[in-house]
């Protein structure tokens, strides 16, 4: 860990990037106010904004400590992808709904997903080598959202199988990249203090 923080502040270029990461947070959180002025389909209340802002302030935090384990740009990119995918299913899953509507039950399936990549990273111990596996098997699940959705008639007529499956399969191309970046990372620089 030591390695890394003296890695980010050699430079500098580390705590540019977290102050652009957090000033575009604070940008995203006026999207929807601006939206509000412009048109009635956006109508969010006190508990909409402050939701999305736990959400906001909960992926920085985390990738705020998961960026200390590695000063590896790869290994950095690959926590940014898989913070950006799993705030992305949520904000989504909330807001209309992967399988059907919002207020659909089978949308609990997308929770699933996103504990299977939690739990895969504790096991993993953010190691890349691990970390690349358990965003691997996180892509696995989010198609096995997709096939149990579709096999089971879940969603329809809102989310008709071609959506269903079209949508799960970008959310898995995601948590691919995601992989192939820890994968990237594991053939370069050991996390600091770890073992790959």
């Amino acid at each position: 860990m030591q390695m890394a923080a003296k890695a980010e502040n050699r430079n500098g270029r580390g705590r540019l990037w977290r102050r652009a990461a957090w000033g575009a947070a604070a940008a995203l959180m006026l999207l929807p106010l601006l939206a509000m002025q412009v048109t009635e389909e956006v109508a969010w209340d006190v508990a909409d904004f402050a939701i999305f802002a736990a959400m906001l302030i909960s992926a920085g935090g985390v990738y705020e400590l998961s960026a200390r384990f590695s000063a590896s740009s790869a290994y950095r990119a690959a926590i940014g992808l898989a913070l950006a995918t799993a705030f992305l299913l949520t904000w989504v899953n909330l807001a209309v709904g992967i399988v059907g509507t919002e207020d659909d039950p089978a949308n609990l399936l997308c929770g699933g997903v996103l504990a299977v990549g939690i739990i895969s990273a504790f096991i993993a111990r953010f190691r890349p080598a691990g970390m690349a596996r358990a965003f691997f098997a996180t892509a696995l699940a989010q198609a096995l959202v997709a096939a149990v959705a579709v096999a089971a008639g879940m969603g329809y007529p809102a989310s008709p199988p071609l959506e269903i499956l079209a949508v799960n399969a970008l959310f898995a191309m995601l948590w691919l990249a995601s992989a192939s970046l820890f994968r990237k990372a594991a053939r370069g620089k050991t996390p600091a203090g770890r073992a790959p």
